[in-house]
């Protein structure tokens, strides 16, 4: 790491855009760390509401019930760093969408819930974006042991985290420890491709 200082560090955050799909336990938890890094800007995107059963693991208040999450976490996000730069788009992602969404963001977090919606932002990305890295998460429910979780890179521009086995589809209960610690195993791989590191 011949790079690391802080003055790179900070210049690298500062220039850097990141792309977050889905801002519910995972990419609400990845835009707080981007945000206490310092990250320039953030592109956010969701079309859901935050609803009480989400604070269970999601940075929502109970006082953001009922907002919509673009709305809600640029809250959040302002009162941990005033200078971020937020773009956000209150849409539904879908195949058709996904390149205009993210065109012009250098990295993309996947942060869905639904195995589907993964696969459709995952291959959409892979076979249309292949330029852009994303970062992306499988299992991290339950309460089985935070040893298992783990960064790995796929291939070319693809990073999974997580146990890939705890999938929430399986009927394992999302709980906030290891759903903050897959968002952040994603927060740290987007740090790492930001400053040039990559997996092996």
């Amino acid at each position: 790491m011949d790079n690391y200082n802080n003055d790179y560090i900070t210049e690298k955050l500062e220039n850097a855009k990141v792309g977050i799909a889905g801002l519910g336990g995972l990419g609400s938890n990845v835009a707080v760390s981007l945000a206490r890094m310092g990250i320039g800007s953030l592109v956010l995107v969701d079309f859901d509401k935050v609803d009480k059963s989400n604070l269970n693991r999601q940075q929502y208040f109970l006082r953001h019930i009922g907002m919509y999450k673009t709305e809600a976490l640029k809250e959040v996000l302002y009162d941990i760093n005033s200078e971020i730069n937020l773009e956000s788009k209150n849409v539904y992602i879908h195949e058709e969408n996904i390149e205009e969404l993210f065109g012009d963001v250098d990295i993309i977090v996947e942060a869905f819930d639904k195995a589907e919606s993964k696969a459709i932002l995952v291959n959409t990305v892979l076979f249309k974006m292949a330029h852009k890295p994303i970062v992306a998460s499988s299992g991290m429910a339950g309460y089985f042991s935070s040893n298992s979780i783990q960064t790995r890179k796929v291939r070319e521009n693809f990073y999974l985290a997580g146990d890939e086995f705890s999938d929430i589809d399986l009927g394992y209960k999302p709980l906030a420890p290891r759903v903050n610690i897959v968002a952040n195993h994603q927060a740290n791989m987007v740090l790492r491709l930001i400053l040039g590191e990559k997996e092996v």
